[in-house]
């Protein structure tokens, strides 16, 4: 098919582009920018006039929760909800049952994911064996089978010599390792952030000190070994100042944050909404607004989803019994506008967090548009205001904390490779 998207403004933070241009496609690839080239004939014309035309977002991670917890969610629905939020390449974490642990379950994955020819799919290969942390995985092989970083998902190994061994390791074959900066032992059946709600609500908490100290491990041991790390999920102000430490002393880190920690904190759990109920926890006012400058200033090198669709029933149990997580890759663009809103940011900036910006970090050529390049491209209007509702969400998991709330940026056109994936 060739697609001519006509009188978009075109937005492309990685060659910092800003301007009205059209775009020229065919065979899945973008064969010119501005002028038409000679005996283009398209087969489809787009009008993106009011329009933002961009790189489709890169997302970091997104559950899709198979294999083995399809009653939460499956392939199709999760790949069908990352289209719809604009979302064209993400990371999927290897805490899948079985984990992403053996080469064939890997080669399975993408196998199904390609299949459906919608978003592309990036595997997490696990770092350990089943995730328990006790022996290493063939990461040359799962990097074969399709594995682009390596990671253990929910939390720190408690045994150091393993993480250092893992570490060397992938530091020989030049991949990356992705790590949770919490320390499994001082969370234990921790719930809620260490603060004023948390005692008052009697829930068991998760210090800050479970990151600070996990942290403190991942940097002297990433200075012992060289090998690049990506930190997942910062949540605290005190967190953050020791990346930018690290990252100023030369270091090869780099870290991410959800968009539910740029907008929420421990008040919003209120009287026990389990749709709060995340890992690491909402944190205090003041580890928020510390978030938002640190993406702000360049020490949160990208934001993410953490999409994790979880089935009703889990959340309907009292919030420490309910299951983690929150949906959130349809989200990941209106919520991350809206931070821009409210930080005061061009729209350059802001878009640079979830496409070019993630893309280096996984290691990808996506997040960008240019001659020659995959036609993985995102139209949105930024004044289209949509209410979040059950309905208005593709993901089979239903759970938000941002539940009939009105939101910036509706997606009208997301193309993979070329193709019409979504329409609205």
């Amino acid at each position: 098919m060739k697609i001519h998207i006509k009188n978009g403004r075109l937005i492309d933070p990685k060659h910092g582009v800003d301007a009205v241009q059209d775009i020229f496609i065919a065979k899945g690839k973008i064969v010119a920018i501005g002028e038409i080239p000679k005996e283009f004939q398209a087969s489809r014309v787009i009008d993106a006039r009011s329009l933002i035309v961009c790189p489709g977002f890169v997302d970091l991670s997104v559950r899709l929760r198979e294999p083995g917890f399809e009653y939460k969610a499956t392939l199709e629905s999760e790949m069908g909800a990352a289209v719809a939020g604009g979302v064209t390449s993400f990371a999927c974490p290897p805490d899948t049952d079985p984990p992403l642990d053996e080469p064939g379950l890997v080669e399975m994955l993408k196998h199904r994911a390609k299949s459906l020819n919608q978003a592309h799919v990036y595997p997490i290969g696990a770092l350990t064996q089943g995730l328990n942390g006790e022996r290493l995985t063939e990461m040359a092989e799962l990097n074969d089978a399709g594995c682009v970083v390596f990671g253990q998902s929910d939390g720190l190994l408690s045994n150091l010599r393993v993480l250092m061994q893992a570490m060397r390791y992938a530091s020989t074959f030049g991949f990356s390792v992705w790590l949770r900066p919490q320390e499994i032992s001082l969370t234990s059946d921790g719930v809620a952030h260490d603060g004023e709600v948390a005692t008052r609500l009697g829930l068991p908490t998760v210090p800050v000190c479970a990151e600070t100290i996990a942290l403190a491990n991942i940097i002297l041991l990433t200075k012992e070994t060289g090998v690049r790390v990506h930190l997942c999920r910062i949540s605290s102000a005190e967190g953050l100042a020791m990346v930018r430490v690290a990252k100023q002393q030369g270091l090869p880190i780099s870290c991410d944050v959800t968009i539910n920690h740029l907008h929420l904190s421990d008040m919003d759990i209120g009287f026990f909404d389990s749709n709060c109920h995340l890992m690491p926890p909402l944190r205090g006012f003041s580890d928020r607004d510390a978030l938002r400058q640190g993406v702000l200033d360049g020490t949160i090198d990208a934001i993410c989803s953490d999409h994790a669709p979880v089935d009703e029933d889990a959340k309907l149990l009292p919030f420490g019994q309910s299951e983690i997580g929150a949906t959130g890759v349809e989200l990941l663009l209106p919520l991350t506008l809206k931070w821009g809103v409210e930080m005061r940011l061009p729209l350059l900036k802001v878009l640079a967090k979830i496409t070019s910006d993630p893309a280096q970090i996984l290691g990808i050529d996506a997040g960008h548009i240019a001659v020659g390049s995959a036609a993985d491209i995102c139209i949105f209007d930024p004044d289209h205001y949509w209410k979040v509702t059950s309905t208005a969400i593709l993901s089979q998991g239903k759970n938000t904390p941002f539940m009939g709330m009105e939101l910036p940026g509706g997606i009208k056109y997301t193309l993979v490779n070329g193709q019409i994936v979504y329409e609205r």
